[in-house]
Formats: structure tokens, sequence, C-alpha cells
């Protein structure tokens, strides 16, 4: 396999958990996946908490793999993920308790009436938060719940039991475990517009309904040379933040139409570089969590045909001009 190949001696790359906490953020960190931790060798990297301070489970946690049938609950596959990260003193983001996508057929096949949907979502996330109590820094409550327009998605939760499916999830996770953080999550939160609105006025009702709401996460899942201006994704955090919340950027990564050049790369850099100075200069913005580090476990060939190298590493897990953007962004440096 193309991992097989040595990756870059993990004590010699800058430490970027490291110098993130130097300059005042939390953290610096990456997605991790059950197979990921089964590659030795790709796994010297993760289990380096200088590198990475921070690991969200890509899957694991997701309502198919945690309640995979009606109030039959299987944790295993995370309770690993949670245990390797303890070892290491690294921070867990939760992800994700309620999402259109990843759903057993059992929830959105089951025809279920309003009262009987609330239930099934009270006992979900109050037994999954239950089950990780103490144990997490934030979790996503909420993933993906409004179009680009800010209209709710269509979802088998807003069409049976509309807005309320919100509060009805952060309630039930604030009383389950009443000292996680708790963050909505979403992508294309980077560019402003009526989709970063939408979420100004949830957070907003959410306040004045007495619901606890501590976090907007924003993915980040960008594309090479389309990547918005430092100024426009500055306003873009501050906007959230200003409804009394903190931001994150959640699922970093940077696709680019294949094959790879190097003047693509040098984009690539500059674009990592951006996002990552942005972050940097909003206090509230706590930390950069990036959707795996190497090219070869991404998720964008898979889902965006003919586009991929969206990551800071390449698939022979060698550091790639952008890890060096990133590094000059946690420094304060413009590329």
């Amino acid at each position: 396999s193309s991992t097989s190949s040595s990756a870059s001696s993990s004590s010699t790359l800058s430490p970027l958990s490291d110098i993130a906490k130097a300059a005042g953020k939390q953290y610096f960190g990456v997605a991790v996946d059950t197979n990921e931790l089964a590659n030795a060798t790709y796994k010297v990297n993760l289990d380096n908490s200088h590198l990475f301070g921070q690991i969200t489970p890509g899957n694991k946690m997701k309502w198919d793999a945690t309640e995979p049938s009606r109030n039959s609950f299987s944790f295993s596959a995370a309770d690993a993920i949670v245990t390797w990260a303890q070892g290491g003193g690294k921070e867990i983001r939760g992800h994700t308790l309620v999402w259109h996508s990843q759903l057993p057929s059992w929830v959105t096949s089951g025809a279920f009436d309003n009262s009987t949907l609330v239930s099934i979502l009270q006992n979900h996330v109050t037994n999954v938060v239950t089950h990780f109590k103490g144990q997490l820094k934030t979790w996503d409550v909420v993933n993906e719940i409004f179009n680009e327009d800010g209209t709710w998605r269509t979802s088998v939760f807003s069409t049976t039991i509309g807005e309320y499916f919100v509060d009805i999830a952060f309630r039930a996770a604030a009383a389950a475990d009443p000292d996680v953080g708790l963050a909505a999550n979403d992508y294309n939160l980077d560019y402003g517009g009526a989709k970063v609105t939408a979420y100004v006025d949830l957070v907003n009702r959410l306040k004045a309904r007495g619901v606890k709401i501590t976090q907007v996460g924003s993915q980040a899942h960008l594309i090479v040379g389309s990547v918005p201006s430092y100024s426009t994704l500055v306003t873009g955090f501050q906007s959230l933040v200003a409804t009394g919340v903190d931001v994150a950027i959640t699922e970093l990564d940077i696709r680019m139409t294949l094959p790879v050049t190097d003047a693509l790369l040098a984009q690539q850099k500059k674009d990592y570089n951006t996002v990552i100075r942005a972050c940097m200069a909003v206090s509230r913005c706590i930390g950069m969590t990036i959707w795996a580090y190497s090219d070869y476990y991404s998720w964008i060939p898979s889902v965006f045909s003919g586009q991929g190298a969206a990551l800071p590493w390449d698939e022979q897990l060698q550091p790639k001009p952008a890890f060096y953007g990133i590094v000059d962004g946690l420094n304060g440096i413009t590329d």
C-alpha cells in the first residue's frame, strides 16, 4: 500500500498543537477512524500529541454506529477510539448526535409520528451523551441542519418535529452531561451570507428559549483557489462569536481538481495559511481540526469525482507545502 513508505519522522515535524496552544488556542486536531488506528505507520503521527492535541472520531459516534436498531446501543468501536485518545492526553470532540445522514433505516423509514420521534431523539441523545459523560470536550449536537439559503434542510427530524428538534436535542444533551460543550456544526459557513445568518439567528433564538449552546463548528471543506479572503473568514467568525458562542474549524480540508501540480500545491499552501490565520485572529475561534491528515485517508475522492489531494500530507505520508502553510499561519506569518 501507499502508506508502507516511511512517514516523515513525527519528531521532526513542527508540533502544530503545541504551537497553537502557545498562541492561545486550545488545540490543533485531526479526525480519526478505526481503520486508521490499525495502520501502524499512519498511527505514528496520530499518536504524537504535540502534533495533534485533539481528535474527532470520523464515523463511530454517528447514529448508525451507536444505535443500529431501536434502543440497542453499540459503543465498542467508539470506546476504543476514546480510550486511545485519552492515553495520549488528547481532547475529544463527539461527532455527531443528530444528522440527516448515516441514520439507520429504522429511523428514516419508521414513519414515526411527532411524539414518537421526539422520544426516540431524546432517548438516543440521552444514552449516547451519558455513555461518554466526562470524557469529551464538546459534542456536535446537530450537524448540517440548514440549506445554503438558510432554510431548514429536509430531514426526518425537521419534517416530523419541526425546528424544535434542535431544542430537544440540545436540552437532552445538556441534561445528560452538564459539563460538555454543545455545538451546531455545518459546512459553507466560510463565505458569510444566508447560512451564517441562519446560525446567528438560531443561536439567538435558542438562548432566548433557555437552551444551552456553546459553539458553532465551521467544517471548512474548501476548494483550492476558491477559499474566501482572510477578511471574509474573520468577519464570518466574528458574526457567530457575537452571539456569545465560541467557534471552531472542525473538518478542514481544501481539495483540488486532479492531477496535482506544483501550482496547485502552492495555492493550497496559501489557502490553508489563510484559513488558519483567520482562526488565529479571532480569540473565540478556539481550535482547528483537519479531516484526516493524509490524502491516503481523505473522503474527498469517493464523493467528489476527479478531485482530491485535499490534506496537508500526501498519500505517502510526506508533508506537502500545505503543512508549512499551516505552520506559518499558526505563527502569524502570511504566505
